[in-house]
């Protein structure tokens, strides 16, 4: 899990806002065509602060809003808290940027659903509702990289929220056959779904809300390499050297006998900035990802698909352009941390 700072680190470096991009002062970028929402569990896999520092140093999208949510109280060793020591952790990673819009960041629910009528009540919530409602011609993404449950709370507080934003989430089982999770190895839990599968069940079930998801089939297919993290990433200056440290320390904390080494580590995650902040110019889409379009299942207790009679349609991502994605980073990295050296 991401290292939880007792307190965020002092601001080092010049000093910038979000809406802002020194870094790229020789060519300023146009202004950002889309708004993005970011709802991750930041106190845990540490994949979540690559997305996170990806989005952040992404001209094209507009970020108003942070929402912490909470890991499973019940799986390896997590905190009661933490939604709350998300929060710490993003304020960190903020503080090492010399990022000073802290004002963005919120705290989810540390609670589940209850049932599938009534909302977690939470700062993160009324947040949400408020963006989602505000007047903004630019399409508003709402991209989440753990569980649903503030997003499936803002929707059951406020249901008129639906139709204002499309939800890209990573998570769920794939809906076909996977070679590579076939026995012996077979993965029987998707753990972003596990957080709350009630909450998955409020926002698949959600008439007008608009929905891509990027099952575990795809998202898995996002991969960095130690290699790549030793020259693209830690070679790129103090930010970079902490994501790397932070990898590292994920999979130090890890480390079994019973589990093979490997060279390599997903960034799933990091499929949400391929579809939001990556679209291409002349289409609006991310034209060198893929999806299918099928009718919207309803999903079972342990998470598994149901067909529904009169689906509304969803957009399932079944290949992520990674090539595109990890390059972006490296890059975004380079000029960030020329601009602070030489600043």
């Amino acid at each position: 899990m991401a290292t939880v700072p007792p307190v965020p680190a002092v601001p080092v470096g010049p000093l910038w806002r979000l809406g802002e991009h020194p870094w790229l002062a020789d060519a300023a970028p146009a202004p950002a065509s889309a708004r993005v929402i970011l709802d991750n569990d930041f106190a845990g896999d540490p994949d979540d602060l690559f997305q996170l520092v990806h989005h952040l140093l992404s001209p094209s999208v507009e970020v108003p809003l942070v929402v912490s949510s909470r890991l499973r109280h019940d799986h390896d060793g997590r905190s009661a808290t933490s939604a709350a020591d998300g929060v710490r952790v993003v304020e960190d990673v903020f503080a090492r940027m010399g990022l000073t819009s802290s004002d963005v960041v919120v705290a989810g629910s540390e609670e589940t659903l209850t049932d599938l009528r009534t909302p977690q009540p939470s700062a993160a919530t009324e947040r949400i509702v408020a963006e989602a409602m505000r007047d903004d011609p630019r399409p508003l993404f709402y991209v989440a990289g753990g569980g649903l449950t503030d997003l499936a709370s803002a929707y059951l507080a406020n249901p008129e929220i639906a139709g204002r934003f499309t939800v890209v989430w990573i998570g769920g089982f794939e809906h076909e056959p996977v070679p590579w999770l076939a026995a012996p190895r077979a993965v029987d839990e998707e753990y972003n779904l596990s957080i709350d599968v009630r909450a998955a069940q409020v926002v698949f079930g959600a008439p007008g809300l608009d929905l891509w998801q990027i099952p575990r089939s795809t998202y898995a297919t996002c991969v960095l390499s130690d290699a790549e993290s030793r020259t693209r990433v830690r070679a790129a200056g103090p930010l970079g050297r902490h994501l790397d440290e932070e990898l590292r320390a994920e999979m130090r904390r890890h480390a079994n006998p019973s589990r093979p080494p490997s060279e390599t580590y997903v960034l799933g995650d990091s499929c949400l900035v391929a579809l939001t902040a990556l679209r291409t110019y002349w289409t609006g889409d991310a034209s060198s990802c893929r999806f299918v379009t099928r009718p919207r299942p309803g999903l079972t207790d342990d998470g598994r698909y149901v067909e529904r009679p009169d689906a509304p349609p969803m957009r399932v991502w079944t290949h992520v352009d990674v090539r595109l994605v990890l390059e972006d980073l490296f890059a975004k990295l380079r000029l960030f941390e020329a601009w602070r050296a030489g600043a």
